[in-house]
């Protein structure tokens, strides 16, 4: 049995051609079922929907033997323990940084300040502050991040910001774009040993569905 590990959404979504370029077809679909664990066309796939940021978790301790998951996520669980064969180029966006429309970003950057930034992406954020000399206080949240600078709970936030919109609702403005962010394909490295044929079979159906000038594959070395 392979099992594939797929957060609900705009992830799950734009893995579907990728499965259909292996053969394999999600019989139900997650928004109308409850299950957690959704067959597949294929006897011996299984699909198992689990939060975005534990895909890697889940991958990495063998609950999956593969996974889709962003490049942040990634970041801030550290990779340990993956085999990372493919940037898929899907469910794009980038994190960046945005205050409030009426914020002075650039004064409050200068050398040597400090600065409340919202966050659930603290190591990004942290790295990303202290190559600009900036020391940051950090309030760890897991959602509506627009809301800490509109009532005076930071800064700044750091997201992740993929058209934009949400911000220009919330009177809050990008101002600077701290990496692009795509999916990545992740297998478990003991997996990839005692079950190399069918994991193999997936990944080079993958590799092959992405455009040729997209495509970004890492060596195992």
């Amino acid at each position: 049995m392979i099992t594939l590990a797929l957060s609900k959404g705009r992830i799950f979504d734009e893995t579907l051609p990728l499965l259909a370029a292996a053969g394999i077809e999600v019989l139900e679909d997650p928004e109308k079922s409850r299950k957690l664990i959704l067959p597949t066309n294929q006897p011996n796939v299984r699909v198992v929907l689990v939060r975005a940021t534990d895909v890697p978790t889940y991958v990495e301790y063998g609950g999956a033997d593969i996974g889709v998951t962003g490049k942040d996520t990634l970041i801030e669980h550290g990779g340990q323990g993956l085999y990372q064969p493919l940037d898929l180029r899907i469910a794009k966006c980038r994190v960046s940084v945005a205050v409030r429309n009426d914020f002075d970003y650039e004064r409050a950057v200068k050398q040597g300040s400090r600065l409340k930034v919202a966050t659930k992406y603290t190591g990004i954020a942290r790295d990303f502050f202290a190559s600009k000399g900036v020391h940051v206080d950090m309030v760890k949240l897991y959602g509506s991040m627009e809301l800490a600078p509109l009532i005076g709970l930071a800064d700044a936030i750091v997201d992740l910001v993929s058209t934009g919109n949400t911000l220009k609702a919330n009177h809050l403005v990008e101002v600077e774009r701290i990496m692009d962010i795509s999916s990545y394909l992740v297998v478990n490295q003991a997996a990839l040993k005692l079950k190399q044929a069918p994991l193999r079979r997936i990944i080079d159906a993958f590799a092959s569905a992405i455009p040729a000038e997209k495509k970004l594959i890492h060596s195992t070395d």
